[in-house]
């Protein structure tokens, strides 16, 4: 079978690439195809993270074992193929780069393609430039807009409540809208 993975950025919009491997292949030889695919230096310690449907990290696939308790399941890239821990298309990942900053590549498996075999990884699809391989801490905070958390921040500082009574809310009154923000799950 052959895996083929989507892989995108939330730094750079017109970055996209397209892995095509082997589902025998090692998690070890995916980072490599995704190195050269993006023309990333080796030797610098990143991480695959299976996620859920929301992209919140379940299963982490490390470069190198860094001592995690003995609780935790530690899968190494270099011993781990990809067909052990993806059976699903659409299954989403996190391929994360630059440890220092956590940025990262949002990654799915777009497509499983039975009946087919690849010896080498194969990026088929290759749109725009990657974001760079590593910033500096300083280069970050500047990227990063702050925000003023007054009283404009949620909307006009001129904002009157009287202005809802004059909505036409259908069936609901003042009083049951303000009862749904007071519930519990807000």
């Amino acid at each position: 079978m052959v895996f083929r993975f989507l892989i995108v950025s939330d730094e750079v919009a017109n970055f996209k690439r397209e892995i095509q491997i082997s589902s025998e292949a090692t998690f070890l030889d995916l980072h490599h195809a995704i190195l050269d695919a993006t023309q990333y230096k080796r030797g610098e310690m990143s991480s695959f993270f299976i996620c859920d449907d929301d992209w919140r990290k379940k299963k982490e696939i490390t470069l190198v074992d860094m001592g995690a308790s003995s609780e935790a399941d530690i899968f190494l890239m270099d011993e781990t193929k990809l067909e052990e821990l993806l059976t699903d298309e659409q299954q989403r990942l996190l391929y994360v780069f630059d440890y220092m900053t956590e940025r990262m590549f949002f990654m799915e498996l777009s497509e499983i393609i039975t009946g087919k075999t690849l010896d080498e990884p194969v990026c088929s699809l290759s749109i725009g430039e990657p974001p760079v391989q590593f910033i500096s801490f300083e280069d970050m905070e500047k990227s990063i807009t702050s925000h003023v958390l007054d009283e404009d921040f949620y909307g006009d500082s001129d904002f009157n409540d009287d202005e809802l009574d004059s909505l036409d809310l259908g069936d609901y009154d003042r009083e049951s809208i303000d009862n749904i923000f007071e519930d519990d799950r807000f």
